[in-house]
């Protein structure tokens, strides 16, 4: 073989490397043919073609059953790979032609109501079983981060009036109240808690998860020591046991707001704050068909949060 052949790129067709594949999963050219649905002549005439056009020998024809040269095995390792991701391709072109694209990802942002946006999303996918669901978690400015880096095709999270760059479909209020466990704060419940009369307590806020941070002022004491959490439930977790108080959705803490398990601090320093939860998406994107279909179904309200 000279250079100039040797550098030349191969050219074979993708029926010659299928029928090579079958013989060599199944051991015969007569097993590989009756499963490519074939004759024995074509596809032999088929393997043939692929090895000369490769310049090698693929399988050892000697004994009663063909076997793979060190060669053959070689390339079919690599050629199993080409032909899964060839059949994955083929998935997924079918799956876009009847109209389904086959992965959504949205990311819940922490002041998202977790069981209320699952149990939504489950009953909008259960019909919809070609299109895989693919969710993260993002904090503070972590959701919208990721809506602009392309990573995320919508988001849960606090609307933003400001971004017009973004569709936002507002779905419910959430209350986020100032708390602490009872034996916190030497301060009697109920009494007007001042912000200097925290500084002495830990306060405990959520991470921004977010890898280029913007300074954001989300309740902060100034002066007082601050302990970082993932999520509101570690955030309520650390609340409950006495070692930080901090701002937490109402729907979280309803009972133990009821029972005394946890003491509101809301009052004229520490009013609390009511956010808006929103579904969003760039308005710069196109968006598949289940996407758009999941647009609609949260602008008609069908679903309670």
């Amino acid at each position: 073989m000279t250079v100039e052949e040797m550098n030349k790129p191969a050219s074979f067709k993708l029926h010659d490397l299928r029928c090579f594949d079958a013989v060599a999963r199944l051991g015969s050219f007569q097993a590989a043919a009756n499963a490519l649905h074939r004759t024995h002549p074509s596809v032999f005439a088929a393997v043939t073609r692929l090895e000369e056009r490769l310049g090698l020998t693929l399988l050892d024809r000697s004994g009663y059953r063909v076997e793979l040269t060190e060669a053959g095995r070689m390339f079919h390792a690599r050629a199993g790979i080409s032909l899964r991701e060839l059949d994955n391709l083929d998935s997924y072109a079918r799956q876009l032609a009847i109209g389904e694209e086959p992965l959504l990802r949205i990311v819940l942002g922490d002041l998202c109501n977790r069981p209320s946006i699952l149990g939504a999303l489950s009953t909008f996918f259960v019909d919809r079983p070609r299109t895989r669901l693919h969710l993260d978690y993002e904090a503070v400015s972590g959701p919208f981060e990721r809506l602009r880096d392309g990573s995320a095709d919508l988001i849960f999270h606090r609307a933003a009036a400001s971004r017009t760059d973004l569709e936002q479909i507002r779905l419910c209020e959430i209350r986020l109240l100032p708390v602490a466990a009872p034996g916190f704060l030497p301060h009697e419940a109920g009494s007007e808690v001042t912000p200097q009369q925290l500084q002495s307590f830990t306060q405990c806020v959520i991470r921004d998860t977010a890898r280029d941070t913007t300074p954001e002022n989300h309740f902060l004491i100034d002066g007082a020591p601050r302990c970082s959490v993932p999520d509101h439930t570690m955030k309520k977790e650390l609340i409950l046991h006495r070692m930080a108080w901090g701002h937490l959705p109402e729907f979280m803490i309803e009972d133990e707001l009821r029972v005394g398990a946890l003491i509101s601090l809301q009052g004229r320093y520490l009013p609390g704050r009511t956010e808006t939860l929103a579904a969003m998406r760039r308005i710069d994107r196109p968006h598949g068909p289940v996407a758009e279909e999941l647009w609609g179904w949260l602008t008609d309200g069908l679903r309670e949060f």
